[in-house]
């Protein structure tokens, strides 16, 4: 035992502390008595588990604080001392000490160690190391072995199993669980055929119904030996069937004395009937039954010889013999077979068989008042080819377009039969082979028409709330917290997360690109554009939230190594603290006050059959080590066996189910809806594990299995008799001509054989949109919408006024009709909110951009959607075009500054201080941008490079346009925004009212001469932006000019004294185009290519002064690649040149200060009218964002674009010229009239 432990650092109040010494038995290490904590308690158990050979010591704060240090230590065994010294700096040396703990210069290896450590304390168990002995009795804080939840976890990453197992082999049992997974083994090995399938997705369903089926026809375990030598010449089915032996008995051995399976049960009752008072000398009837499985049969044995009389109802024809019947496609197979079973049955057990009673048609069978009907019944897959020639409207057939259209007939003709002939709801039933598509449309069809119905199906329960909230939220951990896996759980409708919220979340996350558990940990800290200031700390709070509902839940279940019965005590844990059953209770409550009855049954089920679930997994699984993933798996194939069942109430309703499930009694109308190829009859699925052809060779060895699939043919065949004789008074077939996803689909067989029966049979098509066909106002809304909207075109039909009328008649719908009136005819809602309404939106100062200004001209209402209610677009992380644009902006921006702080100019500058400054500028903008969204996938790494292609081509480009003429860059991105007495940015309203325009020029270049700056600007666009005057007269471009007016503006101010005049204004599409070549093309045509494919577009000042100093190389006969100018070779301008007079440029840009005014006071009067322009083929509506929110439609009365005119630049120039002198003509008059 270890005996004694110091070392020169262990201190007491400063001083160093005498050895530390221990007895035999129970040590206590105590804090002081004032119960002051980080006293180093934890710290002296992490030393003694340091001494023991353990390395959590190395990284505990003693070892931080006070540096590295040797502890030594005595052992003591058989009374004989041993001492050592271990030091922290090099903890796998063991050095052994003598008396006063002198080092004797031997030392031992930390396994050496172990190993006779092992040995003093006769740990020699098989397979255990001294590591894991120990580590289980150390558990200290600061050890990663004090997890309540996993008390057997002795070693940081133990899994569950390993635990375990060491447990067992310190008790020296290991050996026995050797020999159980030996026989495990044993038992995989011994799966010839089956044993590498098992583990695929389906198998073990399969195999599930495959016993299942061999418990039902009362097949043992020990009986398929037997089943097995009959098909020794079939290698295949023979080792299938030792297989499936082998797991049959090996389930039946686990199940033994446990469990009862639902199978197991007629069993069960087998044995125990014998002793029941109830069923001796009983009178037992058995109606409905088509035949009886041989287990069924077995009880069936039972009961003849307890009981006093058995009757069973048979569909039979009277005339058909006995040797008809053996017939395996005749119509009565089915009831023959049964016939003889029971027969044979009752001759073996000695039973008396009495004489049948046949039931012949006559005048109080259900057929006496159809006639038609009976003759179906006495005919039908008969092989006679007899006809009924009477008129008759007992058996229709009608075709729709489509399943709900089908059913919606269906609907039409139910009301129709109740107001007209007196029928109860109870008295119709529809049947259908589909009742996937078909059960559907009837729920909205029915709920519609306000027809009441009950669907006879056991639905699944995988949509509900309380199933989807247990399978997103395992799910979020198998997907580690992907953005689908997280909102699925929080959208589900039990997450306890109020949806406003889960709205915030998702925005937020969609934004900022929020993915995986760590993101989901962390504080978030990142904005959006956009992103209202101080709103980060609300969404936080709500993250913290859902952390701390699903955080426990998800760190524990993705630890890999968790038994069943660990996850689903888990699972159960987060139930119970959502508080779900008490919300399902909430939720029965809600549709028990709606009156769904259907959904009050399945909230009542659906948490005690989860929890049944739950329990039966733990029952039968629960040791088995299972990972997150599997557990979900498991959890799905449990949900998808599931079904709510819903009991038929006794109200007056429509009965809707499936034509095999559903029993249909005193019926008279029977709808049978989609009786299409392929749904009548059902094509049969797959075999299962026994093939169709394993199938039919059993059963030529007298092997009774379920039917095989041409069996189940004629099966289905005598069950569609069986149904289609059922109502007393009429039959509609009906079939679809396209099934629900649009595709063509033929009508069943059925339909020709009903067609040939009867003669004067006449197919109906399905009504179009007719209004005497309508039987429910709600009908026929959609053509009266239709109409309304039409009301007015000529190919109008005025059928629908008469629809009309009676709406507007009906007390119920009178009110809903004069609303869609107003809708239809009132059109367009009022144009302005008010100028009191507009000065809360906006304030008296109205602080606009250009783009805001152009965005009014193009449409009012976008304009007070986007910048009076301030409606966004959800930000998205994602990548897109605008952000490519954004992005090369910006990067051209940064360009400039680190051109400045380097002290470089753009005429000076080398290709590889270009290339080297472009890669410096691209990286800091990009770390910035839309929250790293730049580096977060290969796609958008790959647009790094293209931003660094394009910027390169870019600079270059503009390097060659300074080179070309004698203008130098003046300065980048200028903001004038701020500049109080700037007239370019501030206008005048009214007497109290302002304009502020905002804005930053890219690039201003200038050329100074004398007393003049001659002044251009340069705007960067990504897109294929062009000056087009038209646009500037109608106020959709006033960007570029109100950029040149601040320029001008700024130049004089900057330089007291100077004339600045403009020079130019011009757009530079930022971009990397090709050009046509050829092989052998010098370089310097492949850059004049270029650079005339970057040249700049807008406006220059048509002097030839100002042309040369732009581009030296302008001249006569010449195209400039600078600038949008060419002179033809007479020396004159060519009629291509976007070229203006400095008489033009001083109108232009008064007439776009005056637009600016005209709109700003438009916006501040509270204008907001949905006015879209057209111009051209453009419109303010192609890429508009609110079309969903304006509903703007033309249609409307009072909804028509302002269609804006088309002028030559010669209109142009004299209307902007002829509105100056009218403003001009203004102002002298209103100072004349101050004057008087």
């Amino acid at each position: 035992m270890l005996v004694e432990m110091t070392s020169p650092v262990f201190k007491e109040k400063g001083k160093a502390r005498p050895p530390i010494r221990f007895k035999e038995g129970l040590n206590v290490v105590l804090g002081k008595e004032d119960g002051e904590n980080s006293i180093g308690k934890s710290s002296a158990m992490l030393a003694i588990d340091f001494v023991f050979g353990g390395n959590t010591y190395l990284s505990s704060d003693g070892v931080k604080h006070i540096g590295d240090h040797t502890i030594f230590f005595t052992f003591e065994f058989d009374g004989r001392p041993y001492r050592f010294a271990r030091n922290t700096a090099s903890p796998d040396d063991f050095h052994v000490c003598s008396e006063g703990y002198q080092m004797t210069g031997a030392v031992w290896t930390k396994q050496e160690f172990a190993a006779w450590m092992k040995e003093k304390y006769h740990i020699d168990f098989s397979g255990l190391s001294f590591r894991e002995t120990m580590s289980s009795f150390f558990r200290i804080y600061g050890k990663d072995n004090t997890d309540e939840r996993r008390p057997l976890k002795g070693l940081p990453g133990e899994s569950m199993q390993k635990s375990i197992d060491i447990l067992v082999k310190l008790f020296d049992r290991y050996k026995d669980v050797e020999v159980f997974n030996g026989r495990l083994e044993e038992q995989k090995k011994k799966l010839g055929v089956l044993g590498s399938s098992l583990e695929k997705l389906g198998t073990v369903s399969e195999m599930k119904s495959l016993l299942s089926e061999l418990m039902q026809y009362d097949i043992h375990p020990e009986e398929l030996d037997e089943i097995g030598n009959l098909a020794k010449d079939k290698p295949l089915l023979y080792h299938k069937l030792k297989d499936v032996q082998t797991i049959y008995q090996g389930f039946s051995e686990f199940l033994r004395k446990r469990y009862i399976t639902a199978e197991e049960v007629l069993d069960l009752l087998c044995e125990k009937i014998g002793s029941s008072r109830l069923v001796r000398d009983s009178w037992i009837v058995l109606d409905g039954f088509t035949g009886f499985t041989p287990i069924q049969n077995k009880l069936l044995r039972k009961l003849l010889k307890m009981a006093r009389q058995i009757w069973v109802t048979v569909t039979l024809d009277e005339k058909v013999s006995v040797a008809q019947l053996k017939r395996p496609q005749h119509l009565f197979r089915m009831s023959g077979k049964m016939m003889e079973s029971l027969t044979w049955m009752a001759a073996e057990e000695r039973v008396e068989v009495l004489d049948p009673w046949w039931v012949h048609p006559g005048e109080h069978s259900r057929f006496h008042e159809a006639p038609a009907l009976e003759f179906l019944e006495q005919h039908l897959f008969r092989y006679d080819k007899r006809q009924y020639r009477k008129e008759q409207e007992e058996v229709q057939i009608f075709q729709a377009g489509n399943p709900k259209e089908e059913m919606e007939e269906i609907a039409r003709k139910i009301r129709l039969l109740v107001r007209t002939k007196g029928y109860r709801y109870g008295d119709f039933a529809v049947i259908t082979g589909d009742m996937t598509t078909y059960g559907s449309y009837a729920r909205q069809v029915m709920e519609q028409c306000r027809i009441p119905c009950f669907i006879d199906e056991k639905h699944s329960i995988l949509m509900n709330p309380f199933v989807e909230y247990i399978r997103a939220a395992v799910n979020l951990v198998v997907e580690h917290f992907s953005y689908e896996s997280m909102f699925r759980y929080l959208r589900c409708g039990m997450s306890g997360i109020p949806v406003y919220q889960v709205d915030q979340l998702e925005n937020y996350c969609i934004a900022v690109g929020i993915r995986g558990e760590k993101q989901w940990k962390d504080h978030w800290v990142r904005r959006y554009r956009g992103m209202e200031e101080g709103s980060i700390e609300a969404i936080n709070k709500i993250r913290e939230q859902v952390w701390k509902k699903i955080g426990p839940f998800a760190e524990y279940m993705k630890e890999k190594e968790h038994t069943v019965e660990e996850r689903t005590r888990m699972l159960y844990h987060m139930i119970v603290k959502d508080r779900i059953q008490e919300r399902l209770a909430e939720k029965e409550q809600d549709f028990a006050a709606q009156g769904d009855q259907a959904m009050v049954k399945e909230y009542s089920q659906i948490y005690g059959m989860i929890m049944e679930l739950l329990d039966k997994m733990v029952q039968m699984l629960g040791s088995e080590t299972i990972t997150a993933k599997e557990y979900g798996q498991l959890l799905d194939v449990g949900f998808q066996e599931m079904r709510v069942g819903i009991i038929p109430p006794t109200a007056d309703q429509v009965l809707l189910g499936e034509m095999e499930r559903t029993r249909l009694k005193d019926i008279k109308v029977l709808f049978f809806a989609g009786v299409n190829d392929g749904i009548i009859p059902k094509h049969g699925g797959r075999a299962g594990l026994l093939s169709e052809s394993d199938r039919e060779f059993l059963d030529s060895r007298q092997v009774a299995l379920a039917p095989t699939a041409r069996e189940s043919m004629y099966i289905q065949r005598f069950y569609l008799y069986l149904n289609l004789t059922k109502p007393s008074r009429c039959l509609y077939l009906s079939y679809a001509q396209s099934n629900a996803q649009g595709q063509a689909q033929s009508p069943a067989y059925l339909i020709a054989m009903i067609l040939r029966m009867y003669p004067k049979l006449v197919i109906q098509d399905s009504p179009k949109d007719e209004i005497s066909q309508m039987q429910m106002a709600q009908q026929a809304t959609e053509i009266l919408l239709g109409g309304l909207r039409k009301d007015g075109e000529q190919e109008q039909n005025d059928g629908w006024k008469e629809l009309f009328s009676w709406y507007l008649r009906s007390e119920e719908w009178r009110e809903q009709c004069l609303r869609w009136i107003r809708a239809a005819y009132e059109g367009a809602p009022e144009s302005s909110i008010g100028k009191a309404a507009a000065v809360a939106l906006y304030g008296k100062e109205l602080d606009n951009s250009a783009t805001e200004l152009e965005r009014f001209a193009a449409c009012a209402f976008a304009h007070f959607l986007q910048y009076g209610l301030k409606i966004e677009e959800r930000q998205e992380y994602e990548f897109r075009q605008v952000d490519l644009g954004n992005v090369i902006h910006q990067a051209l921006e940064q360009f400039s500054r680190n051109l400045k702080k380097n002290r470089l100019t753009w005429r000076s500058l080398t290709d590889q201080e270009r290339d080297q400054l472009i890669d410096t500028s691209v990286e800091e903008t990009i770390h910035d941008y839309g929250n790293t969204i730049l580096e977060s996938s290969a796609r958008n790494q790959y647009m790094i490079l293209r931003v660094k292609r394009i910027l390169r081509r870019t600079v270059w480009a503009l390097q060659q346009q300074l080179k070309a003429g004698k203008y130098e860059p003046s300065r980048f991105e200028i903001s004038f925004s701020m500049e109080e007495d700037l007239k370019a940015s501030n206008f005048q309203l009214s007497e109290d009212e302002r304009l502020r325009l905002r804005g930053r020029i890219d690039r201003v270049d200038r050329y100074e001469e004398d007393d003049t700056i001659y002044v251009k600007v340069i705007d960067y666009k990504s897109g294929n932006t062009a000056l087009d005057l038209t646009s500037v007269y109608h106020g959709l471009q006033l960007q570029l000019i109100a950029y040149l007016n601040a320029a001008l503006e700024l130049e004089e101010k900057n330089h007291p004294g100077k004339n600045a005049e403009p020079a130019g204004m011009f757009y530079y599409h930022v971009k990397d185009p090709l050009v046509d070549g050829k092989p052998g093309d010098e370089e310097e045509e492949i850059e004049r290519k270029l650079l005339e494919k970057l040249k700049v577009d807008g406006l220059v000042r048509a002097e030839e002064k100002i042309l040369k100093d732009l581009d030296r190389e302008l001249e006569a006969g010449k195209k400039s690649l600078v600038i949008p100018a060419a002179y033809n070779k007479n020396g004159s301008l060519s009629s291509r040149s976007k070229t203006a007079s400095k008489e033009q440029f001083e109108e232009l840009c008064a007439y776009v200060n005056d637009k600016i005014r005209e709109n700003g006071t438009r916006i501040l009067g509270g204008e907001m009218e949905k006015n879209p322009y057209k111009l051209k083929q453009r419109t303010a509506c192609d890429y508009c964002s609110f079309k969903e929110i304006c509903g703007f439609d033309e249609k409307q009365e009072g909804n028509s674009f302002r269609r804006l005119p088309v002028f030559s630049d010669e209109e142009l120039w004299k209307k902007m010229r002829e509105k100056g002198e009218k403003e001009d003509g203004d102002e002298v008059d209103a100072g004349t009239a101050e004057g008087h």
